[in-house]
């Protein structure tokens, strides 16, 4: 059972109690909540998806490419100023879902799943718009039971990436309830292709790709009769529904939009990653030799990070040749590299990328790689100006503090250590954490005064955020 699943089974059995970490609001029984109020459950949430759900993927290429897309559409919203963050789920089934506060989860199935760029960005639209009209907040609301608890559970049990959340609440005695909150949700899922589909045609993208998509996924439901895929529980597609996106697109121009490259191999890539390496290699040399495919340079790209994945680096390296020699894109060289850390050539891979960053300065997939690269190599103080300049392009990375964390520890630099760490930790929403680092940074021994002076500063800012946090609670 997934974190999500043991986070509704809690709310349920004791709904007067909040999870650990999830904030408390108040009392708003007289008051709707707020943006800010929304966006603080749901990164209570995404901190629990991202610590404990194995299911979570940080596949940097692709988490990148999602979140590009994702903020294209959102920059043709209603609320462009809304912070969004779009994240992968490790799941070959067709679903996406949206958290309070605009977290956005999308399965690597939907990807795989989907038929065209357009059909994805149509989902996405979808799930922007549930964001942007507040649904989940409209539907606590409703309820009249206006708690972080409730809204947290709503969140939970209505975007369920799988049904082990429905069947969790049914065994304790919730069937109901969560039934009707369903059915409610109906009324939005028109509302959100409503809103999503002027946010799909100004992106660019093909707007038939939405009624396309609920075709398919019907025909889909079909089959599967009473065992329907987590999409259809979730965002159940009628007939009505489809009428409604046909209609919206009558007398509109036909538009052609190409996939973009990004795309075809993001989703080559994680089709290479599906299933039994074997058999996911069988697949795309198949998909090869009959020519199932509707762009080469990507399934030759697919068949390469298979071989890799099914443990052949000479025949991976030899794939990829000839896409490298075009150089088009990040991804190539991301590949190139890594089969050169599969041959036991670490130099290799850090020649491949370093090439690569001249043409590709802030591609942070690449600088991933290039600094940990580095690392292996013991190369600590090449890699320290590298994490500082990514770290000023993006000072909202995790990751890069903790590579930065690695890097000052090799050095020896034992207070710019636990200050990058507690950096990491409170962009992981772990204040306590946080603080012991900069208390240990305190006694390091080894900082001048001023870098003692920025942790002290650091550590009355973090302790008052982390009272005020407690006080809300009371």
């Amino acid at each position: 059972m997934r974190i999500s699943s043991l986070l509704v089974v809690y709310l349920v059995f004791a709904p007067p109690v909040l999870a650990e970490g999830l904030p408390e609001l108040g009392d708003t029984a007289q008051q709707a909540f707020t943006p800010q109020m929304e966006r603080r459950v749901g990164e209570s949430i995404m901190r629990d998806i991202q610590l404990h759900d194995p299911a979570y993927d940080d596949d940097p290429e692709a988490t990148e490419y999602l979140n590009a897309l994702g903020n294209r559409l959102v920059s043709n919203s209603q609320d462009a100023r809304q912070d969004f963050e779009f994240f992968l789920v490790k799941d070959a089934t067709l679903n996406a879902f949206a958290l309070p506060g605009g977290y956005i989860g999308v399965h690597t199935g939907t990807i795989v799943s989907a038929q065209s760029e357009s059909e994805l960005a149509a989902v996405l639209a979808h799930e922007i718009a549930h964001v942007t009209q507040h649904h989940m907040a409209r539907m606590v609301s409703k309820e009249g039971q206006l708690s972080a608890a409730m809204l947290a559970s709503m969140a939970l049990a209505i975007l369920a990436r799988n049904s082990q959340l429905g069947s969790a609440a049914a065994a304790i005695g919730q069937a109901g309830a969560i039934t009707a909150q369903i059915g409610f949700t109906r009324e939005f899922e028109r509302e959100a292709d409503r809103i999503g589909f002027p946010i799909l045609e100004k992106s660019g993208f093909d707007v038939r790709a939405m009624p396309e998509f609920f075709l398919r996924m019907q025909k889909v439901g079909r089959l599967y009769e009473n065992n329907a895929p987590a999409y259809l529980r979730t965002h159940p597609v009628t007939t009505e529904r489809i009428a409604d996106a046909q209609n919206r697109i009558q007398g509109l121009p036909y538009k052609q939009t190409p996939d973009s490259l990004s795309f075809q191999l993001v989703r080559a890539k994680l089709r290479a990653g599906q299933g039994n390496a074997r058999d996911a290699l069988a697949l795309m040399e198949g998909d090869l030799r009959d020519r199932k495919f509707s762009n080469e340079t990507a399934a030759r790209f697919g068949l390469a990070a298979a071989l890799l994945r099914a443990k052949e680096p000479v025949r991976a390296a030899a794939e990829l040749a000839p896409l490298l020699k075009s150089g088009e894109h990040p991804m190539f060289a991301g590949l190139a590299a890594r089969i050169e850390e599969a041959k036991g050539d670490t130099k290799g891979a850090v020649a491949v990328l370093k090439q690569a960053l001249v043409r590709y300065p802030n591609n942070r997939a690449l600088n991933y790689e290039y600094i940990e690269a580095l690392q292996r190599l013991g190369q600590n103080r090449a890699a320290a100006p590298l994490l500082e300049e990514q770290l000023k392009n993006f000072p909202r990375d995790a990751r890069l503090y903790t590579l930065q964390a690695k890097t000052y520890a090799a050095l020896g630099k034992r207070l710019l250590q636990h200050k990058a760490q507690a950096e990491a930790y409170v962009l992981q929403g772990s204040l306590p954490a946080a603080i012991e680092q900069l208390q240990f940074a305190q006694k390091s021994g080894d900082g001048d005064f001023y870098q003692l002076s920025s942790v002290e500063a650091r550590l009355r800012e973090l302790r008052a955020q982390l009272l005020q946090e407690k006080n809300e609670k009371k």
